[in-house]
């Protein structure tokens, strides 16, 4: 393989290992304020903030997560057909599939992008009490749906180089 596409896979992955182990962390944020619901809604006034702060939290959980996810091979697979499969067969099928997942990542990068443009020129608002700006979980979720797209172009080319015989 060129050694542009190398370099390239090893940065992606890289910083997709970094953003992913920083994002292993969020479950902490999510569980203490879910806690700190329980503790309020039993002790205290209910605040208007935690629920919707539980769910930012689990948006940017799992959508920083998600490459993480597949750079280390732990997504959902049919594995009752796909493990006694060789090495070369499952890129080649892997190949084939993760046509799909860019096409699918890609117009959810656009529908992002676009919801995040209007939420940035309206200061668009959440609907609820609270009513907090929605940018920035919009922006966090761009962030996370083109680093899973730069990571299904790295397993592809990852995939390619298997079925091409050569170490990457």
């Amino acid at each position: 393989m060129p050694r542009i596409l190398s370099q390239y896979v090893s940065f992606v992955e890289a910083v997709n290992y970094r953003l992913g182990r920083v994002a292993m962390y969020g479950i902490f944020v999510m569980v203490g304020v879910l806690l700190w619901s329980s503790i309020s809604k039993t002790f205290f006034l209910p605040s208007l903030w935690t629920l919707e702060t539980a769910q930012f939290a689990m948006v940017a959980y799992y959508i920083l997560g998600g490459p993480y996810s597949i750079q280390l091979g732990s997504n959902v697979r049919m594995d009752l057909f796909y493990s006694p499969w060789s090495d070369r067969k499952k890129a080649w099928v892997d190949t084939f599939t993760v046509f799909f997942l860019i096409f699918y990542l890609g117009v959810l990068l656009y529908g992002g992008v676009e919801s995040t443009q209007y939420a940035v020129q309206y200061w668009e608002r959440s609907y609820s009490s609270w009513r907090p700006y929605m940018w920035p979980i919009k922006v966090v979720m761009c962030i996370g749906i083109f680093m899973m797209l730069l990571q299904a172009t790295c397993e592809l080319i990852k995939d390619i180089a298997t079925i091409r015989g050569v170490k990457l």
